[in-house]
């Protein structure tokens, strides 16, 4: 298992290389010069050109690529343009925010997923497989920006239920801790702050989530339906075994093993994802801190967040890639070597 797993990060090393190059031309080629964002409107020719040479912007790109990867490989992925504080410490102080409401709509979505993909597929061609079905089309088509509007509207604007976006009341937030606001809550027993924290995270975590929910349902339907197709259930009704027994205990597990994959490819694509659930909630994440940098052409924020994010969602592809061998013993990681 050893030797796959270091095969597997072999391969990740050309990935997060054709990553980095990626977004370092993007950036360079289809960015606005930041010299004049960054310096105002009313800064001198001379004054943006001694900041440009002192950041290394006049110099060749391949120069400029090579001194980001040096940097990126020894952890230094540079200073921000704007407040000279390294890339990493910008990243890291908002990180926790994007992996909890990350982690908050995989939750929701793997729930109510696995549970509408399971009662369509033994509900075939009944009503409530219509109705899931079409719910599952309107989650994979509806953008996450106007779900994220539509629900501020109804639980904050009309109903007044749901705070519209931040994340936490700033005289209840927690200090120090994990960064996670509602495990640190949790642990120093502030049941005021952590009603506080989940009724924040309550709708973007819910639009952030539906797309993913779509999909997870649908291929739990499909896999169900397929497993319930299979020898050994039909042999399993044919003993007379109760259908919620063989359903749970026979078909779901064998089921699972596709969903599995999926769960966690969809984690790393919210953590991708979640900018535009960031920005229209103003979740104080990395999501919507790129946005603004982004706009603002602070390009080692930008190049050093989409490697964080292209590195994290490379681990979890072999995260699951190791949980889907152990749960399915027919796969041997000698033949993946071989």
């Amino acid at each position: 298992m050893f030797k796959y797993i270091a095969k597997r990060l072999a391969q990740a090393i050309p990935v997060l290389l054709g990553v980095s190059i990626l977004v370092f031309l993007i950036m360079r080629v289809f960015s606005a010069d930041p010299a004049p964002v960054v310096l105002g409107q009313h800064a001198t020719v001379e004054a943006m050109e001694a900041w440009r040479e002192a950041n290394g912007l006049n110099d060749p790109l391949i120069v400029q690529y090579f001194a980001f990867l040096t940097g990126a490989l020894t952890g230094n992925l540079g200073e921000s343009y704007y407040t000279h504080t390294p890339v990493t410490q910008e990243l890291m102080s908002r990180f926790p925010a994007t992996i909890e409401l990350a982690v908050v709509a995989i939750l929701i979505a793997a729930l109510m997923g696995v549970a509408l993909g399971v009662l369509s597929a033994v509900r075939k061609n009944t009503a409530i497989d219509g109705i899931s079905m079409v719910f599952a089309l309107i989650g994979v088509s509806m953008p996450i920006f106007w779900l994220g509007i539509l629900l501020i509207i109804l639980f904050s604007g009309v109903l007044h239920i749901l705070p519209s976006g931040g994340r936490i009341d700033p005289l209840l937030a927690p200090v120090g801790g994990t960064g996670l606001y509602l495990l640190d809550t949790l642990l120093a027993g502030d049941f005021e702050a952590f009603a506080d924290a989940a009724s924040h995270i309550v709708l973007p975590a819910l639009a952030l989530s539906m797309y993913s929910m779509a999909v997870i349902t649908r291929m739990t339907r499909s896999s169900m339906l397929e497993t319930l197709g299979e020898d050994y259930v039909r042999t399993a009704h044919a003993k007379g075994l109760r259908r919620g027994r063989v359903n749970r205990h026979h078909a779901l597990r064998c089921a699972m093993l596709p969903v599995t994959t999926v769960i966690g490819l969809q984690l790393g694509s919210l953590l991708g994802g979640a900018m535009l659930t960031e920005t229209v909630f103003a979740w104080p994440g990395m999501g919507k801190y790129v946005v603004e940098c982004i706009l603002k052409s602070d390009f080692p924020v930008v190049q050093g967040a989409v490697l964080l994010i292209g590195a994290i969602f490379i681990v979890i592809n072999l995260v699951v890639d190791v949980v889907y061998a152990y749960l399915d013993p027919r796969i041997k990681y000698a033949q993946e070597e071989g």
